[in-house]
């Protein structure tokens, strides 16, 4: 999850040109699809790209970038989210701005990053379902942060809150992943180290976690 190097990454900060082109390609939604965005980092991407069958078989469309933080999100909700006209968007956002990819951390500014996505949604009739940051004890692309998981669960618990109180769907894939002793992410679950990015494995309970919420707001 590092940041990227690429052209694109240092001109264009939210990488618009991404999903450009597919974008284009898609259009807008024929009569009575459903659609449904799944925004996000390299969690999201990845995901896509490891377990494409759940995605086609569930018209699910990927649009995680590596590296990105809630900032970026934020910036590309138009062209990655509303424009495409979905019923929802699934937002997994955090990690990045804890790993302070693109500057230093502040959770006022990510929670508030999250609040205006969702009403950006909301404005446009597009449904919002919340998950959590997953577990990580560390970042191994930036080794002096301290106290990941201490900041985590605070953003959680405070995105959580204020889920509950509006009435948005949240979905806690951290306590499903995270290991007995709550210090890290579940190795079981996890394809690097320290963990950070789920294996098979951990998308599946992410999967068993997401998909019942999604079937009952479509």
């Amino acid at each position: 999850m590092g940041i990227q190097t690429s052209w694109a990454q240092k001109h264009d900060f939210a990488n618009w040109n991404r999903y450009a082109q597919q974008n284009k390609e898609l259009g807008l939604p024929a009569k009575g699809e459903k659609r449904v965005v799944l925004l996000g980092n390299s969690i999201t991407d990845n995901w896509a790209s490891m377990r494409k069958d759940f995605f086609q078989e569930n018209a699910l469309i990927g649009r995680g970038i590596s590296g990105q933080t809630s900032y970026q999100f934020l910036l590309r909700f138009r062209e990655d989210v509303i424009n495409l006209q979905p019923r929802i968007v699934v937002i997994n956002y955090g990690t990045n701005d804890i790993a302070e990819n693109t500057g230093p951390y502040d959770e006022d500014l990510t929670f508030g990053n999250v609040l205006s996505m969702v009403e950006l949604a909301r404005q446009h009739k597009i449904k919002v379902i919340l998950t959590s940051c997953l577990p990580a004890s560390g970042f191994g692309w930036r080794p002096s942060i301290t106290n990941a998981m201490q900041k985590i669960r605070h953003l959680n618990a405070r995105v959580e809150a204020w889920a509950k109180a509006n009435k948005i769907p949240y979905v806690d894939y951290f306590s499903a992943l995270v290991t007995a002793d709550g210090t890290e992410m579940n190795p079981a679950y996890a394809q690097d180290k320290p963990g950070v990015h789920p294996n098979d494995a951990g998308y599946a309970v992410m999967e068993s976690l997401l998909l019942p919420v999604i079937k009952k707001l479509r």
